[in-house]
């Protein structure tokens, strides 16, 4: 608020100086002033970057959030990526979103990364000519496509291999679990089934067979020509639904080619399969993504907690980014306030430590979207001030960066230094101090390299600068030091360790140094 009456007396002051006006005149002037003012402000709010939690933001853009002005607002609330999620809108659609996130990144002091996330081998319902009110008790038809309707209760799915796939007593379940059937018998290309759950169904509904291995490609037709989109546009992450094996992974590097490393892959996890798999996908992924809403279908509902805890110790343990997702403010799609429960489930990951939580509907379609950034931000600021869970105190430190990273971390926590700087080309010495999740330092990354410096925006409590890179190591250091003092309000003679390389002989070396800023 001070900040904008500043700005307000000042530009006042100048339409007085600056055109000499009486102040009869100066309402002539008032658009132009409240575009100078806005900008400022704009200026002034991402200047002083008071979200400073470690936790990152993940924010899907819908209908409600898709302009440049929204999502200017909503980084400057705390957002740190934005999702961009293929299964809704057209790829015209969603470039005119990248188009606004690289717009904002040439103003901002920290970039907004771009995180696309593929729709995955769904199974939906087919079109109904007018939405079906199913019953609860009563027995409805469902046919494979192809099959004619035989009658007006009759519903198609779009799976060839349904009929194959369940058996008597099996569950299918429609529209994100509002509506549950029980397959009481099937023929060769019809079933019988019993509402459990009724419901409005619609068309397009999205269909669950919990406990069922679909017999669906890992990256389908739409996906390889999303994903391909992305590459194209330098999307920084790619977030593969479904993934129930480690070769689903490898396939999309496949699909990356040079790509991989530079483009950051997260594995969806969203299935008692995936699940299954979890430490071999774990090893392959870049990064896990914990889709609770899919997941909560195909197992056990009472589960997902103690699955949602059981990968994230496994991420931490093998130093691998982690994102909790779905359902985390979902009341506030029509409320100005969470419910008690989900501000608990929203610290509970906070408390685990992981790196990133994700809004939803909450972003895309909500009434409140900066409303849930701004709780995110409240109970992240309240919570990283306890002490975290520390599954890293078990990371696997196998790796000889890694033990070089945990020492640089131990060395700054035993001085009280303020941060860690690290000289980083490709961000994988930053991501493996990220790894250690230091208490009390934060973690300063630089590279030379813009996509590099995105991808790190995921890992927990790191902020990314983009420096000119020196023959002379100690010259990348000081151009550091200086944004340091400069853009981040640190004064001559604070201590921080660095990690970096240093020349030794004819090679470069890796190094810890104990520095006070000049």
């Amino acid at each position: 608020m001070l900040t904008i009456c500043l700005a307000c007396c000042f530009f006042n002051k100048i339409l007085h100086l600056q055109f000499n006006l009486e102040p009869h005149f100066i309402f002539e002037f008032k658009q132009i002033k409240a575009f100078i003012i806005a900008e400022a402000v704009f200026f002034f709010v991402f200047s002083m970057d008071n979200t400073r939690i470690k936790t990152k933001i993940i924010c899907t853009i819908g209908p409600e959030t898709a302009s440049f002005e929204m999502i200017q607002r909503m980084a400057g609330a705390g957002m740190n990526i934005v999702r961009l999620n293929m299964s809704h809108g057209d790829q015209d659609w969603h470039f005119r979103v990248i188009k606004h996130i690289k717009t904002l990144n040439r103003k901002v002091k920290f970039p907004i990364a771009i995180l696309l996330d593929t729709q995955g081998p769904e199974i939906r319902t087919g079109h109904l000519s007018s939405n079906l009110d199913l019953k609860k008790g009563s027995v409805i038809s469902i046919m494979i496509r192809g099959a004619s309707e035989v009658e007006e209760t009759s519903i198609h799915i779009d799976y060839d291999d349904l009929i194959s796939s369940v058996h008597a007593g099996d569950k299918i379940t429609v529209d994100n679990g509002l509506i549950n059937l029980e397959v009481l018998e099937k023929q060769e290309r019809i079933m019988r089934c019993r509402v459990l759950d009724g419901g409005v169904l619609k068309s397009k509904s999205h269909v669950n067979l919990p406990g069922v291995r679909v017999n669906l490609p890992a990256i389908t037709q739409k996906d390889r020509r999303d994903i391909l989109f992305g590459i194209k546009h330098d999307v920084d992450f790619i977030a593969l639904s479904f993934v129930r094996e480690p070769a689903d992974v490898l396939q999309l590097k496949e699909l990356l080619g040079d790509k991989v490393g530079k483009i950051k892959i997260i594995a969806k996890i969203e299935d008692q399969e995936g699940v299954t798999n979890i430490e071999k996908i774990i090893s392959e992924a870049d990064g896990i993504m914990v889709a609770r809403g899919d997941l909560g279908i195909e197992i056990p509902i009472h589960s997902v907690p103690t699955v949602q805890r059981k990968i994230v110790r496994s991420c931490s343990e093998q130093g691998k980014r982690v994102i909790i997702a779905t359902h985390l403010l979902e009341s506030m799609i029509k409320n100005p306030l969470p419910t008690r429960a989900e501000v608990t489930d929203v610290a509970n990951a906070i408390y685990e430590e992981v790196d990133a939580v994700m809004l939803s509907g909450e972003t895309t379609v909500g009434k409140y979207p900066l409303r849930c950034i701004d709780q995110l931000v409240n109970i992240a600021q309240n919570v990283e001030n306890q002490p975290g869970l520390r599954f890293v105190d078990n990371l696997n430190t196998d790796n000889d960066k890694q033990k070089f990273s945990l020492a640089a971390v131990d060395l700054a926590q035993s001085l009280g230094a303020r941060c860690i700087v690290v000289i980083t080309r490709r961000g994988i010495m930053a991501e493996m101090v990220c790894n250690c999740r230091p208490v009390y330092s934060d973690i300063y990354a630089f590279t030379n390299v813009s996509q590099a410096r995105r991808t790190m925006m995921l890992g927990r409590g790191i902020r990314s600068f983009r420096i000119s890179f020196s023959q002379d190591p100690e010259k990348t250091l000081q151009n550091a030091f200086k944004v340091l003092k400069e853009r981040e309000g640190f004064q001559a003679g604070e201590k921080v360790v660095v990690i970096s390389d240093v020349l030794a002989g004819s090679g470069k070396i890796d190094a810890i140094q104990i520095r006070h800023l000049p």
